[in-house]
């Protein structure tokens, strides 16, 4: 009688791990002579490119991160691999495209800040809990100080705060030294 803890006749078969997943500069430049490995890169940092600009614009996100996302595709093979990561490559380049809408990013900051001594409605839908912190951390004066900045040091700032990027990354980001990040920080 056999007893179900024996091993099994014979050797048992083996399985491959899978190979290491690319990393984001292996993407990008095989993405330009195999454009459809760009996704991978979507797919890795849409959200992170979306939640950024959402802060920054709001309702404009999506047309944004789409924007950005265009542009990096079409700017792959002039990518700098200084980076590990991919991220403030796109975040800086969702920057510049910020650059185009500041006019409506100022006035989103000076709505909010207008609408922080009007009562809040809330939504019944816990799923929009989310959305609703994020506008009551834009509210007041944090709105009316965002407004007020230049758009190099808000620049700066959001990227530090909401971008979640090193003094270092920022720099490479914004094309300056750390020192120029440092004070635009102190600034802000």
């Amino acid at each position: 009688m056999r007893r179900s803890i024996d091993p099994p006749p014979g050797p048992v078969p083996l399985r491959a791990l899978p190979s290491a997943l690319p990393t984001d500069a292996e993407l990008i430049a095989r993405s330009t002579a195999e454009p459809e490995q760009f996704t991978a890169l979507f797919d890795r940092h849409a959200a992170a490119v979306h939640r950024y600009l959402g802060r920054r614009v709001g309702d404009l996100a999506d047309d944004l991160a789409s924007e950005t996302f265009l542009i990096a595709f079409r700017r792959r093979a002039a990518y700098r691999p200084q980076h590990v990561e991919v991220r403030p490559w796109l975040l800086g380049i969702a920057t510049h495209v910020v650059h185009g809408h500041q006019r409506t990013e100022r006035r989103r900051y000076r709505t909010l800040a207008k609408a922080a001594g009007q009562p809040e409605e809330h939504a019944a839908d816990p799923a929009n809990t989310v959305d609703r912190l994020d506008a009551q951390a834009l509210r007041g004066p944090l709105a009316g100080a965002l407004a007020a900045l230049q758009s190099r040091d808000r620049d700066a700032l959001l990227l530090l705060a909401w971008g979640d990027l090193s003094y270092e990354a920022i720099a490479a980001v914004l094309d300056v030294p750390v020192g120029t990040v440092r004070s635009r920080l102190h600034r802000a």
